[in-house]
């Protein structure tokens, strides 16, 4: 096996490979460009998330600075939105699902090391994968460490260092993170949008009509 593949399988591999390290180039390359890119040049910004990511969906937004290992294990869903310096070490896979809002200096860190400093000291680590469900939010100053399940409809207190899986529901804080209390289903209904008027008929020419009397002579 190549030691991208054992990376890729969560066995231990050597992180200074020659073709992980050529990845990681071109990703930082990318995250470079995506960081000093004009703010507003959105057409850029999309192009260079396209080539870095391995999917997202619509309405996705990352604001700089961001930063990155490899990008094609990174998955965002519908309706992504990170504050600024955002970072995912991506060594292994890392899934968000749709509506996931994250605050500032947030990480998720799919890479970790031996105990053993032996081999620690000869290069080797190991990769587990990190996964965020749908309608989460996660507040600043956030760490995910590796092979953390988040699940649906979670809320993470700011400053959290989720260690262990958060299971849906729930809000969670604290270091290490844990759940603290459920999340109530609201009773909120979002108002219906008005209806918007349909536009009067457009008048292309006014016409002037002249109304005559013809009196009828009787003889």
């Amino acid at each position: 096996m190549t030691e991208k593949e054992k990376q890729q399988a969560g066995e231990l591999y050597n992180g200074n490979d020659k073709e992980l390290v050529a990845e990681r180039i071109n990703a930082k390359k990318l995250c470079a460009e995506y960081n000093s890119a004009t703010y507003n040049d959105f057409q850029k910004k999309e192009r260079l998330l396209d080539r870095l990511l391995s999917l997202r969906g619509e309405n996705t937004w990352i604001e700089a600075n961001f930063f990155c290992d490899y990008g094609y294990n990174i998955i965002l869903g519908d309706n992504f939105y990170s504050n600024h310096n955002l970072v995912i070490i991506d060594c292994a896979e890392v899934t968000f699902g749709d509506n996931v809002f994250i605050g500032p200096n947030c990480g998720f860190y799919t890479a970790g090391h031996p105990l053993d400093y032996k081999v620690r000291n000869t290069g080797l680590e190991y990769a587990k994968p990190i996964k965020v469900g749908s309608n989460v939010w996660i507040g600043g100053n956030v760490c995910v460490m590796p092979g953390v399940t988040i699940g649906d409809n979670v809320v993470i207190g700011g400053g959290s260092v989720v260690t262990k899986d958060i299971p849906s529901g729930v809000v969670a804080v604290g270091n290490p993170c844990r759940p603290i209390k459920d999340i109530p289903e609201s009773d909120y209904i979002p108002p219906e949008p008005e209806p918007v008027p349909e536009p009067a008929p457009e008048i292309t020419e006014k016409k002037k009509v002249r109304h005559y009397y013809v009196e009828e002579v009787k003889k």
